[in-house]
């Protein structure tokens, strides 16, 4: 998922000194989408949608979960993560979202004990106190949660403070608690980041992925960012699987795990008997 282009101030004026109609019409749709988040949060209407992510060479066994942020809008529609995220992520709202999907996700495992299930944050989460809270809470609460949690950082937040980051990610990994690194190839990550930040997992960036099997540019990308990840020891993901002919490929290519529609759309409805259909906090 690419995000917004930044609008500056200058953007939003005309060579004619008027505003700009689309740069308006930009900053009141953010507005618009952060007052309805609020509101969904307000009413405790979020919840997780869970995908699985398969073995690449036994694509029957599910390896694990992610667990996808939703909110509930004003009609009870469910707004999936991908039309609010890139407004709220620098917003406090976003920290909120990433403690209820955190205490979504350990509430999944308490009640799921074989779930392996990973949970979205933003690395400017990192040293919020309610998520820490939030997290030595439900460690507390099952003492098998942390070494059944993957974290995923995106590429793009995870170089906003490496340093920080990597003292987090080596805090929380000495509990057990495994980390991916999200949307990998999408054109963030220094080599030298990736080097010194420890990541258990590469998710590969579905641009790549997506009809790969006829796109050999993206086959020679994708079988390069594959030995990166092994080079490092790190279990690939590739996401946004879409087709039997691409995951032939991509389990040939030597990826672990496969993610995408072609083997499971996400769900509020998992196929584990109990699950948490609402957060319990409120923002």
């Amino acid at each position: 998922m690419q995000p917004e282009p930044e609008i500056s101030i200058l953007d939003s004026v005309g060579v004619d000194g008027l505003a700009n109609p689309l740069a308006a019409a930009v900053s009141q749709r953010d507005k618009n989408v952060l007052s309805l988040v609020r509101r969904s949060l307000d009413r405790k209407d979020v919840l997780l949608a869970f995908q699985p992510v398969v073995e690449a060479r036994r694509t029957d066994h599910t390896a694990f979960y992610e667990g996808l942020i939703r909110v509930v809008d004003d009609t009870g529609r469910i707004i999936p993560a991908k039309d609010f995220i890139d407004v709220c992520e620098t917003n406090e709202i976003g920290r909120i979202m990433d403690c209820l999907a955190l205490e979504l996700g350990l509430t999944s495992l308490s009640r799921a004990p074989n779930l392996r299930l990973a949970i979205n944050m933003s690395a400017r989460s990192i040293g919020y106190p309610r998520w820490t809270k939030t997290l030595e809470e439900g460690l507390q609460a099952d003492a098998t949660a942390g070494e059944r949690l993957i974290i995923e950082i995106t590429e793009s937040s995870a170089i906003l403070m490496p340093d920080i980051t990597k003292v987090f990610m080596e805090r929380l990994q000495d509990m057990g608690i495994s980390f991916a690194l999200d949307d990998f190839g999408a054109g963030y990550t220094a080599f030298r980041h990736l080097r010194d930040l420890d990541f258990d997992i590469i998710k590969i960036a579905g641009e790549f992925i997506t009809g790969i099997h006829a796109n050999p540019d993206n086959r020679i990308l994708t079988q390069a960012l594959v030995s990166i990840a092994q080079q490092f020891d790190m279990l690939t993901v590739a996401e946004a699987v879409e087709s039997q002919a691409d995951a032939l490929l991509l389990s040939q290519m030597g990826v672990d795990c496969l993610q995408g529609f072609f083997f499971g759309v996400p769900t509020t409805r998992p196929t584990w008997p109990e699950f948490p259909s609402r957060a319990r906090s409120t923002a």
